[in-house]
């Protein structure tokens, strides 16, 4: 496998990094139908620990099983496929090398009470990914929520830890708790602001949600008017996050969310891809879709970022 260009440029950003976790990195980037373009598509199969499995798998029964979305990611020729230690575990060993792999470290659930703290608890170990042949592990952080303090520490240890063994790190960073308002949730200011958290914590990739125009901090509000900072259009709102995330010197992928129309899901990729950010990370958009109707939907994805659609 040879990196392309555009490629190499993306590594190159990476100063400082093992050779372990560059590879693990190329081999994302290089990976499926946008191999190569330095876009990506991940799927991401970690809702049944967050939202339970009737939930997450009842709408297209096939995905209860792990081997499915396994197949889905390779059959879509996507970049990469996420989940949580179990899933990971059930088909690593059928599809062995087939499709890059992201281990999620950490997960919560959704039978907590409304009086828990915002927080998750870590459910796998950089030994796990190591065994697994994962070429990297994934680690939420809620920016906003008073446990997030103690998830900076985890992942700060466990991203040490992950890149002296040569294996990359995507940081899940999501905005939400006593700190944050619902509508701030996805304000394009804390947007910015989980990207940035995201990028000095070390993460080689970045996953965040997409952000509306609302601002949040009282603040940065004043800064955005003064600064005359366009904010108007998802696309532009895309590319304040990009430079948010060092100046668009780390990978960024944007989250799909909950089940939507496909023309939805199209508009956000267009928006993505016309503010410069890598890609989707598209989970239940995709595997609560009967599976020709997702493979399609992924496919017009991946036209939408190589500019044919």
């Amino acid at each position: 496998m040879r990196a392309t260009r555009t490629v190499q440029n993306i590594l190159r950003h990476y100063e400082g990094e093992t050779p372990g976790v560059k590879a693990n990195l190329c081999r994302i980037l290089m990976n499926g139908k946008l191999g190569g373009t330095g876009k990506m598509i991940i799927l991401p199969v970690d809702q049944g620990f967050e939202h339970g499995p009737a939930r997450s798998f009842a709408p297209n029964a096939a995905g209860y099983d792990p081997h499915y979305h396994y197949q889905l990611a390779i059959d879509a020729g996507l970049n990469a496929y996420a989940a949580p230690l179990g899933m990971i575990e059930a088909g690593a060993d059928t599809y062995a090398g087939q499709i890059p792999t992201i281990l999620k470290a950490n997960s919560s659930n959704s039978l907590l009470s409304g009086t828990a703290g915002k927080d998750q608890a870590i459910t796998a170990s950089v030994d796990d990914a190591l065994r697994l042949g994962c070429s990297a592990i994934g680690f939420t952080i809620y920016p906003g929520s008073d446990c997030s303090l103690n998830m900076f520490e985890e992942i700060r240890a466990m991203r040490e830890e992950a890149a002296r063994k040569g294996v990359a790190t995507v940081i899940w960073s999501y905005p939400r708790g006593e700190g944050v308002t619902k509508d701030g949730e996805t304000a394009i200011d804390v947007a910015a602001y989980a990207a940035q958290i995201a990028a000095l914590l070390g993460a080689h990739i970045i996953k965040i949600k997409l952000s509306t125009d609302h601002l949040m901090q009282a603040e940065a509000q004043k800064v955005y008017q003064s600064e005359a900072i366009d904010i108007a259009t998802q696309a532009a709102r895309v590319r304040h996050c990009m430079q948010a995330s060092f100046g668009g010197k780390r990978i960024v992928v944007f989250s799909g969310g909950a089940k939507k129309g496909e023309d939805s899901v199209y508009d956000d990729a267009r928006a993505i891809r016309d503010g410069g950010g890598n890609g989707s990370i598209i989970g239940r958009n995709s595997f609560q879709r009967p599976r020709e109707d997702a493979l399609a939907m992924l496919g017009k994805l991946v036209d939408i970022y190589k500019g044919r659609a």
